[in-house]
């Protein structure tokens, strides 16, 4: 069965070389047949492999429609021309290993994500990675659409609305999906002088926040200058050797 996966650019803040990168690390680490669809506003420079459609709108305040909330509208009960499982991935993703497992596990489950390892134990998912099926959870983009100022003043951001209104969470294997600033970067002091490490076992590296990919690759953290002494990374050599349209990696 062919595979499908999906991301979402808008604005401004994601160049097409996002897109245009993810599309090859799926292509290089997923031996099957797939589909892969970019929801965005802009198709300028995304390479033609992608499957470009609109990216859906959302009625919700003007001043949050441009934030992670926009995820929300991929729980309308019809996203055009899609339909079935897919699996979302978010544009500062390094994809490190096969993605197969990804399609395999629990295949029942209509929404599986990793763990947001920055609040452990607090049952709330990181959706940098997630599998979802079309249709499934209306209410969550109906709630949003209906009610919004109870929605954001009940939730802080749009991960922990999804995590705690769906009532059965599936998590991703611990090992398979890991954040660079909490699992790669070693502790202080040890980040001054040793370079970020690729676990074993992991599949897909997030990045939410800074930095981002190129900023890992190059060793840099932008932050304000009074946090620099604990905000610092070296360059993270394997994220160079995965995050390029090169063919191939070592």
């Amino acid at each position: 069965m062919q595979k499908q996966i999906v991301c979402m650019k808008w604005g401004a803040k994601y160049t097409p070389e996002y897109v245009n990168i993810l599309y090859k690390m799926v292509s290089r680490n997923l031996n099957d047949s797939f589909r892969f669809v970019c929801l965005t506003d802009d198709a300028a420079g995304i390479r033609t492999e992608v499957e470009c459609l609109p990216c859906p709108e959302i009625q919700i305040p003007e001043v949050k429609k441009n934030l992670p909330w926009r995820k929300i509208s991929l729980w309308n009960a019809h996203l055009h021309k899609m339909t079935g499982d897919w699996l979302f991935l978010d544009l500062d993703v390094v994809i490190t290993s096969d993605l197969s497992p990804f399609f395999e596990w629990e295949p029942e489950s209509s929404f599986v994500v990793m763990k947001n390892e920055t609040q452990p134990k607090q049952g709330i998912g990181n959706t940098s990675v997630f599998r979802f099926k079309v249709g499934s959870h209306p209410y969550l983009y109906r709630n949003i659409v209906e009610t919004p100022d109870g929605i954001f003043g009940k939730y802080p951001n749009s991960q922990t609305y999804v995590s705690k209104e769906i009532s059965q969470l599936t998590w991703w294997p611990d090992q398979w999906c890991r954040l660079f600033k909490v699992h790669c970067v070693p502790p202080m002091p040890t980040r001054w002088w040793r370079d970020p490490e690729l676990p074993r076992a992991a599949k897909i590296v997030a990045f939410p926040g800074s930095p981002n990919p190129p900023e890992a690759m190059e060793g840099k953290w932008p932050c304000k200058w009074y946090k620099k002494i604990y905000k610092t990374v070296r360059p993270a050599k394997w994220v160079r050797d995965h995050w390029t349209e090169k063919d191939s990696t070592p």
